[in-house]
Formats: structure tokens, sequence, C-alpha cells
């Protein structure tokens, strides 16, 4: 969509969502929340003020950085990367290609870490850290947790010391580390992880082109790394140590076994917000 300066003048809140909404229709199947969140962006409002303001009239540069945005969006570029930031459990996160975008059914296993029955001055490890989201939601609502996130790539590594160092979140440090490596001799109360989890075959992968693909696939149909997670946690578990994992709508049973023939008790899964089985995990008694 481009307008000229002219036309600016005779272009409200109101008016642009409907076109930005019907020029989304065929990218994005929320296209209506995607057009709010771009006026949001370039507004500096929240969304209430687009219901309040709906027919004030937008300017040519407020045009000019819409049309921008719904042509990078058009593209196939998700609005997380275009903002520069992304929000996650009441976090603003900054963004980066570099990494994974956080997502909403991600807060489920923010919720079941939460709701585990932990000490309270828990430590805790999230391993592929990406933004830092899980350790550092987790380490907002846990200030007595001592959390500590690692992930192997270095860019994501100085991305998520940022968000830290952002939020003023002191009980939570960042390290550069593939999967356990730099952990020797650590123990941890609680492992949580997002992992590579997707079969490079898998169809959906093409929705998710702008992200990295090291951080969305994993061998052995999408189990490599969380076969590997699951072999290696109780060398860093406590005892009655849990560990839980975000994995495939398909793979809770695939993911259940693994935990249940290293020795994992009490191995069960939770749903996401989409009722699908998305997170699973066990306590380690040995």
């Amino acid at each position: 969509m481009s307008l000229t300066p002219n036309q600016s003048q005779n272009i409200s809140i109101r008016q642009w969502q409907q076109q930005a909404r019907a020029a989304l229709a065929n990218v994005s199947p929320t296209a209506d929340i995607e057009a709010r969140l771009c006026l949001c962006h370039v507004l500096h409002v929240k969304p209430s003020y687009l219901y309040s303001e709906a027919e004030q009239l937008l300017s040519t540069d407020q045009l000019q950085q819409l049309s921008r945005l719904l042509e990078q969006r058009s593209s196939g570029q998700p609005l997380a990367y275009l903002f520069g930031y992304w929000h996650f459990y009441d976090l603003q996160l900054e963004v980066a290609p570099c990494t994974l975008i956080p997502r909403p059914d991600t807060e489920c296993l923010v919720e079941q870490a939460l709701s585990l029955p932990l000490p309270k001055t828990a430590k805790v490890l999230d391993l592929g850290t990406g933004t830092g989201a899980i350790a550092l939601a987790l380490a907002k609502n846990k200030p007595h947790w001592q959390v500590t996130a690692v992930d192997y790539v270095q860019d994501a590594v100085a991305l998520a010391k940022r968000n830290q160092q952002q939020l003023q979140l002191t009980n939570c440090q960042v390290l550069e580390s593939n999967w356990f490596s730099a952990l020797k001799a650590k123990q941890f109360d609680l492992i949580v992880s997002n992992p590579p989890y997707i079969d490079s075959s898998d169809e959906h992968l093409a929705a998710l082109a702008f992200e990295p693909i090291t951080a969305l696939t994993s061998a052995e149909h999408g189990l490599a790394d969380i076969r590997y997670i699951i072999q290696q946690a109780p060398q860093y578990l406590t005892t009655n140590g849990w560990l839980w994992l975000e994995h495939g709508y398909n793979q809770a049973e695939a993911v259940q076994s693994l935990l249940q023939q290293q020795g994992f008790t009490q191995v069960e899964s939770k749903q996401d917000y989409g009722a699908n089985w998305r997170i699973t995990g066990g306590c380690w008694l040995n």
C-alpha cells in the first residue's frame, strides 16, 4: 500500500487498519492483529488508543513508515524482526534474526516451571536460551532463583545479555555453551529448554524461512537434540530435580518414552494454548 502526501490527509487510523488487514490477509491468519501492532509501533501508542482515536488522520511521515512496514511484512518478514522487539510473558525483549522469535505457546513452559515444587532459592538452567525469553521470565517472577541461560551462538548470547541488562535481572547469568559443555560439575533443581525439534522435511518450515534454521530443525525426525538433553540432564540435576522440554505437536509420546527410558519419574505432558501437547517433563530421583 502506498499513499501520496495529498492522500495522506484523508487516511484515518480506522481506514488504514482496514486496508492493511485486507493487504495482509494472504500473509497472516492474524492480519487484523498485525495491522494494529503496526499502528501501535509507528504511533507509539497502546491498542486502546486506536479505538478512542480511530478517526484521527495519519501524517505523511506516519503513512510512509506504515507503508514500508506493510511492504516488508507482505514479503514474509516477521513483524518482530521489523520492530526489533517482541513481547513475551509481560517482558519486552530485543529480537534479531540470529534467534527464534519468542512465541506465546512457550509461555506454557514458563507457567509449568513456576508451578513446580522447587526450593525457594532454586538453581535453574535454560538450554538454548536465544533471546533469553524463558530464563528472564523465570528470573523476573522468582527473584530468589538463580537462573543460568546458555546458547552456543555468540550473537544470541550477546542478545540475551542485552535483554538481561535492560531488564536489570541480576539473578540471571548468560553463558556461551553448546548445551552442557560449559557447565562442568554444576547442578540444577530445574532444567528447561525449547530446543530445535522440527524435522528438516516438515512442510511448516516454509513459513519460518526468516528464522535461523539451526534453531528450528533437528535430526532423527526432530528428536536428536531432545534425546541428547534427556541423556545428559541427569548429570546436572539435583535429587528431585526436574527436566521440562518444549517439543512438536506430535512428539509428546516419543518424548515421554525417552524420559521414562532414561529413568525419569512423574513423566507427563501439558497442552499449549492451541490444545496441542507442547511440553513434557519429569522428575529425577537418583
